[in-house]
């Protein structure tokens, strides 16, 4: 018997190491191994290690049909990043406006605006090919999106695209705060085990008020803040940019909504990458219970990258630390200095926010061992992004709810926390809780597009083994429902695996800029 590579052996015991973390090893039948090794093929470092796939087409420059009018907006759009671009790149980044139907499916609401950043090297032409850029709500939505992948990628790729980014209904210059502030709060302080009768009662009613208080918002477009409406959008920003066939990259739901677009339209798509795509058809309750067995896998990761330090400010052992910390906390939540009170349930809903961002661990872990200590001010400062001036927190509840059809009753939902807590410890009642958030909300919008993109170019399809937005299935069920889609495995964890890693960044920019496909099953380590 043949001896394992060296690699091979390490990402088999990081593999291990994360077994709490629900690591997977890819098939039953191993697939090909994204990485230099015995009988394993090379990832493809230069035009000239692999023959482009002929079915790829050419990325092309924007032309005169192009309708988007663009203003420089450098200076203001780069002064609100939270680190410095670069060395080895200068940016020029230019706004628009993208004006779209207020809601596809009814024609009689009238119009809405989208913001448009195009970001691209200074010295680089303005009809560069376009990459649109698509982010997942419970990240970056908006059209920053695209300067932010801009500070992170190869310069290589910025020499052959120029990054678009478009803001998600909900986010950005669009976005959605419409809830009254008492009921929001109640939703994020929402107790993890207050799954009694009584408790669920008293959170049905603040979120049937954060439902009539968006419905007198937006006049009757609440429904619009969904994905599908976003595939809508992508089409008309397809043909605003002057191109028969559109580039681009989406993460989560943003991959979702790209999914959806490459269904409706395949003849409209081009190099095409879908970063963590959710499970495609399922519904609720199956999808949040899926979503709590992938947190509690990021989770484990999580805990896997601090104790290997020995510094770990969570200890030996940081999910009965943070456990502790959330049961401590459902009695004695912790006041600021300003008034805020960090609660059990913004504790959690901290950790699922920053659990998909793992270059933002390090901080999580130390705002955890500052609430243990007494002090709740750093983790107040990770929810802020979430539920501060002009947080995420609204657009991620209509899309989400928007998103799915079925709603559950509260003794549905109490039984499902009293499972789920066994099942899924740290997140399964929480999960369970935030089923009754939506509740109330109106019925989800129709059924996703169907279709599998027949027409479309190769589609590559990445799922990350620990993505606290859902389990890695979930991705490969997409590839699986889209004919041309080749599917890459990456062992690791986070929402969105490009460019985080060599070789998950070799494989995206091999097919981005050379036109390269990867095999169907490639796996990439952690």
């Amino acid at each position: 018997m043949a001896r394992a590579p060296r690699h091979a052996v390490a990402a088999a015991i990081v593999c291990l190491a994360m077994v709490v973390a629900g690591c997977t090893v890819g098939p039953s039948q191993r697939p090909p191994v994204a990485v230099r090794g015995q009988d394993m093929p090379v990832i493809p470092t230069s035009p000239a290690a692999a023959v482009p796939d002929p079915a790829e087409p050419l990325p092309e420059p924007q032309d005169q049909r192009a309708s988007i009018p663009f203003s420089e907006c450098t200076e203001d759009t780069l002064s609100t990043l939270s680190t410095p671009l670069p060395t080895d790149r200068t940016l020029r980044v230019e706004c628009g406006e993208l004006t779209v139907p207020t809601d596809p499916d009814q024609p009689g609401l009238g119009a809405a605006t989208l913001s448009v950043l195009r970001v691209g090297l200074a010295t680089a032409p303005e009809n560069r090919p376009p990459l649109l850029v698509l982010g997942d709500t419970t990240l970056e939505p908006s059209a920053r999106n695209a300067v932010m992948l801009a500070e992170q990628v190869v310069p290589e790729v910025l020499e052959n695209y120029t990054l678009i980014g478009l803001d998600r209904r909900g986010a950005g210059e669009d976005n959605l705060d419409c809830a009254d502030d008492d009921a929001r709060a109640a939703l994020v302080d929402a107790d993890p085990d207050g799954s009694t009768e009584a408790e669920l009662a008293q959170l049905l009613e603040q979120a049937r008020a954060v439902v009539q208080e968006c419905n007198l918002a937006l006049d009757g477009g609440l429904g619009s803040y969904r994905t599908a409406a976003t595939a809508a959008d992508v089409e008309l920003l397809r043909a605003a940019l002057g191109v028969d066939r559109l580039s681009a990259i989406g993460v989560g739901d943003g991959a979702a909504a790209l999914a959806g677009w490459a269904r409706s339209t395949p003849t409209a798509v081009g190099r095409l990458v879908l970063d963590g795509p959710p499970h495609p058809t399922l519904d609720e309750p199956d999808l949040s219970e899926t979503r709590a067995g992938a947190a509690e896998a990021a989770f484990g990761a999580f805990a896997v990258a601090c104790t290997a330090h020995p510094d770990c400010p969570l200890g030996a052992d940081p999910r009965a630390t943070v456990t502790g910390l959330v049961q401590k906390l459902r009695t004695q939540p912790l006041a600021a200095a300003n008034g805020r009170r960090l609660t059990a349930g913004a504790t959690v809903t901290a950790i699922l926010a920053r659990l998909a961002e793992p270059r933002g661990w390090t901080d999580l872990s130390a705002a955890l061992a500052a609430a243990g200590a007494g002090d709740p001010a750093p983790m107040l400062t990770l929810l802020d992004p979430l539920v501060g001036p002009r947080g995420k927190f609204d657009g991620m509840l209509a899309t989400s709810c928007n998103d799915t059809r079925r709603r559950l009753s509260p003794g549905e939902i109490g039984d499902l926390a009293q499972r789920w807590r066994t099942a899924y410890p740290l997140f399964g009642a929480t999960f369970a809780v935030r089923l009754l958030a939506c509740a109330p909300w109106p019925t989800g919008g129709p059924e996703p597009a169907a279709g599998q993109a027949d027409g479309a170019p190769p589609i590559l399809v990445i799922g990350t083994a620990a993505d606290p937005r859902g389990q890695q299935d979930g991705s490969r069920r997409t590839a699986d429902g889209l004919a041309p889609a080749r599917f890459l495995s990456w062992q690791g964890a986070g929402t969105g695996a490009y460019p985080r890693t060599p070789c998950v960044s070799a494989v995206v920019n091999a097919m981005l800029i050379d036109g390269i496909a990867p095999q169907a099953g490639t796996l990439c380590p952690p």
